[in-house]
């Protein structure tokens, strides 16, 4: 993946969940690294969950993708 798509994983919120964008388009509300990979899969980006915490081109804000809960 390069720098075309941008992927922000927002922090966590307040009632649990965070919002995954892709170009600025919010997919959907992830409770863990599973569901943003799925998220991901159906706007048309493979990825392998394993390799979804590493990914450069995923931005995670303010924590990163161990932290699930508010």
């Amino acid at each position: 993946m390069s720098g075309l798509i941008r992927v922000i994983v927002h922090p966590p919120s307040p009632t649990g969940g965070r919002r995954v964008c892709v170009d600025g388009e919010i997919l959907d509300l992830a409770h863990n690294v599973a569901d943003v990979a799925e998220f991901l899969r159906r706007a048309g980006l493979e990825i392998d969950p394993t390799e979804v915490a590493e990914a450069p081109w995923i931005d995670w804000r303010a924590v990163g993708p161990e932290r699930r809960d508010p």
